[in-house]
C-alpha cells in the first residue's frame, strides 16, 4: 500500500469507523501495527519490538482497528454490476446480465481441540470454508466466513442466501459457479463431464462441441475468483497459516482482509502483486428487490444454458469460417 492509500483508508478509519488516537499514539501508527500483523502474520512480541509498544498495546489496538474496519465495511464492498448487452471483454461477453463469480476456498484457523472434528476438511486440515463472490474486476462483492471445513459448498451458499444480510441475488441476473454447485436459476455452472479447466485447452487443443465450447468460455471467465483468492492469500500472510486469535476474531479477520483488497485495488492503480498472481493464472448498483431466495436445480434454467452453449459454438464457427 502506498503513502496516499494508507493516508485515506486512516481517514475513513477516523471519520466512519470511530478510531480515535490517544495521547501516546496517532491513528497512523494504530493503522501501521494493523497492517503489519495482516501483512507478515508477526506475532505480538515481534511487532512491540518493531514499534517499541508493549504487547498489551499492540494486541488493543489491533482490535480496535478490526472494529473501526467492521464498523465502515459498506464503503469497501463492491456493489455488483452485470455484463452489459454490448460488453467487448473477450472473457465476458458472452455471459450478459452475469454479476461474476463465486467460489469457496479453505482457510486453516486454530480452533478448541473438540471442535476440530468439524472444522476438518478432506485433506485433515483444521480450516474454515469460506465463500467468496466477485465481480467481473476482482473486487469482493460479499464474503461469509466461520463455516466448519466439513461443511460442503452448496450448505454455505444456501446458508449465504438465508441470511437477512446475505447474498443478494435478482431475478434475472446469475453469477457463474464450478460444478461442485447446483446449476438452477441464478447460478450457471459448466457442462459435468466435459472438458472444463484451462489446462485442457493448452496446446493447440479446441473445443469439439457446443458444451465444451461453453465449459472453456465459462473457466475462463469464473477463473476471476480463482484470482481474486490468490491475490488476497498471497497480500496477506496472516490467512496463509493459522492464526494466534479465536475463531470469531479470525473470521472478522478474514473479511476486513477481503475489505482491504478491495480498497487496494481501488486506489491503487500499479499494483506489482498482481502480476505475481497472474503468472500463477493462466488465463452500478442493482434496484430491484425481486432476489433469489434458493438454490436448486431447474430444467427451464438447464435449457436456457444449453441454447447459450449452442449461440456460442454458432457464432463461434461463423467467425472462422
Amino acid at each position: 500500500m502506498d503513502r496516499q492509500s494508507f493516508h485515506k483508508l486512516c481517514q475513513i478509519l477516523v471519520t466512519k469507523g470511530e478510531l480515535r488516537s490517544t495521547r501516546n499514539m496517532s491513528t497512523e501508527e494504530m493503522v501501521a501495527i494493523f497492517l503489519n500483523i495482516l501483512a507478515h502474520h508477526h506475532k505480538n512480541r515481534v511487532i512491540k519490538f518493531n514499534f517499541t509498544r508493549s504487547g498489551r498495546t499492540v494486541s488493543k489496538y489491533f482490535h480496535e482497528c478490526l472494529k473501526a474496519m467492521i464498523r465502515c465495511q459498506k464503503d469497501f464492498w463492491k456493489s455488483p454490476e452485470p455484463v452489459p448487452e454490448n460488453s467487448t471483454d473477450y472473457r465476458w461477453k458472452w455471459f450478459k446480465n452475469c454479476l461474476g463469480a463465486l467460489d469457496g476456498t479453505y482457510i486453516r484457523v486454530k480452533v478448541p481441540e473438540r471442535e476440530k472434528p468439524k472444522y476438518r476438511t478432506r485433506k485433515g486440515e483444521i480450516a474454515t470454508n469460506v465463500l467468496g463472490v466477485c465481480s467481473q474486476d476482482l473486487q469482493f462483492i460479499y464474503v461469509l466466513a466461520g463455516w466448519e471445513g466439513s461443511a460442503h459448498d452448496s450448505r454455505v451458499l444456501k446458508d449465504a442466501l438465508s441470511r437477512r444480510n446475505g447474498l443478494k441475488v435478482p431475478n434475472g441476473y446469475y453469477y457463474l459457479v464450478d460444478a461442485g454447485y447446483t446449476n438452477g436459476t441464478g447460478f450457471l455452472a459448466p457442462f459435468r463431464g466435459q472438458r472444463y479447466h484451462l489446462n485442457d485447452w493448452r496446446d493447440g487443443h479446441r473445443p469439439e462441441t457446443p458444451n465444451e465450447f461453453f465449459n472453456m468460455k465459462h473457466s475462463s471467465a469464473r477463473n476471476v475468483i480463482e484470482r481474486c483468492f490468490g491475490l488476497l492469500k498471497m497480500r496477506w500472510a496472516i490467512l496463509r497459516s493459522p492464526s494466534f486469535y479465536d475463531i470469531i476474531t479470525q473470521r472478522r479477520i478474514i473479511s476486513v482482509c477481503c475489505m482491504l483488497h478491495n480498497f487496494i485495488r481501488r486506489e491503487m492503480a500499479l499494483n506489482p502483486i498482481e502480476h505475481q498472481v497472474d503468472n500463477q493464472f493462466v488465463d452500478g448498483t442493482l434496484e430491484t428487490n425481486d432476489y433469489i431466495g434458493t438454490v436448486e436445480s431447474s430444467e427451464d434454467w438447464s435449457v436456457w444454458r444449453q441454447n447459450l452453449a449452442n449461440e456460442m459454438w454458432n457464432t463461434w464457427n461463423g467467425n472462422r469460417e
